[in-house]
This record gives structure tokens, C-alpha cells and sequence, in this order.
């Protein structure tokens, strides 16, 4: 899905939703963010396997989106801490629903 379809005003609601958080970590890192502020160390050391290029892009992207805040402090070296905006923190609410689904789906199909 492409990023383009994120703005699209004529596809389904759905879909641009999907395309805020399309890709392998941004789900990950935003639920990271919802215990509070992080550094992009702490991001990478507690998501292993996650490069520095790749997380760089999905905040940067998660920033332009809105969902995500930046702040640098002034302080040497350079501090840079991300926040969840309001708008990150409803759209991370809504993932919830659709997280307990996911688990009862893992359950089932551990069942079968």
C-alpha cells in the first residue's frame, strides 16, 4: 500500500487508516509510546531487530502523520524524545479492539 493512499479522500476509511500504520514496526512503536515518551535508543533496544534507518523512517513518517510528537532539547549531545500527539493516542485506542481480536485468532488457530 502506498503512502499516497493514507491521503486519498476517495478510498475506504479503512484503507487509509491501514496505510497510517502499514509496515512491520510502526504498530510496534506505537504501542511502545503509549507508556509514555522515548528516546530512539530505547525504541531500537527494545524492539530487536529493528534498524536505525527503518525506525528514523516509520517516526518520521508517524510525525508527518500526526501521530507522533518530536521534541529535541537543547543539550549536548542533542536529546530527541517522541511522544504520542492526541491523535496518536485515539488511533492507538482504537487498535485495541482490533489487538484482542488478533490474540483470539492466534488462540484459535493454536487451537486447531
Amino acid at each position: 500500500m502506498t503512502r499516497s493512499r493514507a491521503q486519498d479522500p476517495n478510498v475506504c476509511g479503512v484503507t487509509a487508516a491501514i496505510a497510517v500504520i502499514d509496515g512491520k514496526w510502526k504498530t510496534s512503536v506505537l504501542w511502545m509510546l503509549e507508556s509514555g515518551p522515548h528516546r530512539p535508543g530505547e525504541l531500537r533496544r527494545r524492539l530487536p531487530g529493528l534498524s536505525e534507518k527503518v525506525l528514523t523512517q516509520a517516526l518520521r513518517e508517524m510525525e508527518e502523520d500526526g501521530l507522533v510528537h518530536r521534541e529535541v532539547h537543547d543539550v549536548l549531545p542533542l536529546k530527541t524524545v517522541y511522544s504520542l500527539t492526541d491523535f496518536g493516542r485515539e488511533l492507538s485506542e482504537l487498535l485495541g479492539p482490533l489487538s484482542d481480536w488478533g490474540h483470539r485468532r492466534l488462540e484459535r488457530l493454536a487451537a486447531s
